[in-house]
């Protein structure tokens, strides 16, 4: 099994790694593979709405969006982390994330999701609570720990100090493994839930007019 894990910090050796290193090591001694991807300092662009990807299959921009999205179909789960940057996630990080779930058309169901947030003190409910929606718009199941998933440091190196933190990390981690085997396990034995039709609803209808 594996899990993609999105590093959106445009430092490669900050905070954010210090909390994904500690996820990487649990994940290791639960036989679980992991690769991660530092795109914090990649020049991504947002999504621009030209809709080339119902027509591509891909996004109009081939740049690591598309690379990201050949590997989260292969993974079994993802992580997205981020710093906190004004109660938010990194900019460059919601550009890759708004265009990877829209212009990937793979089925995403059952592969779990969770996000890791970083910050100086505060912020970082809001930001988890952002990241969050990507999977929950799309069937991903989300892990969750012991504490919401956030490590606290401000200078290089300080999140290594946040004992309850890297707990929290590494709980994560063993239950995300756990989360991700019951699902395996699951869909040999009962397939995947069965999907309606989509039935797209719009506050403004032609019908009632």
């Amino acid at each position: 099994m594996k899990v993609l894990i999105i590093n959106g910090s445009p430092r490669t050796d900050g905070n954010t790694s210090v909390a994904v290193k500690e996820m990487v090591r649990t994940f290791d001694t639960e036989g679980i593979e992991t690769e991660v991807c530092q795109i914090g300092n990649k020049d991504i662009c947002g999504c621009i709405a030209c809709g080339k990807c119902a027509e591509l299959g891909r996004c109009v921009f081939n740049d690591e969006v598309n690379d990201i999205a050949a590997k989260f179909e292969a993974a079994d789960g993802l992580i997205v982390a981020s710093p906190v940057y004004y109660a938010s996630a990194n900019a460059t990080l919601i550009a890759c994330l708004d265009r990877l779930f829209y212009s990937s058309h793979f089925d995403k169901t059952m592969k779990v999701g969770a996000s890791v947030v970083v910050a100086r003190r505060g912020g970082c409910s809001s930001t988890f609570d952002e990241l969050n929606k990507y999977f929950t718009i799309c069937g991903m199941p989300v892990a969750s720990s012991t504490y919401w998933n956030s490590v606290y440091g401000r200078l290089q190196g300080e999140a290594a100090f946040d004992a309850e933190g890297l707990q929290t990390m590494r709980n994560l981690a063993k239950n995300m493994s756990f989360l991700m085997k019951s699902i395996a396990l699951g869909k040999e034995k009962y397939d995947l839930p069965k999907k309606e039709v989509w039935n797209p609803t719009h506050f403004v209808r032609d019908d009632l007019k």
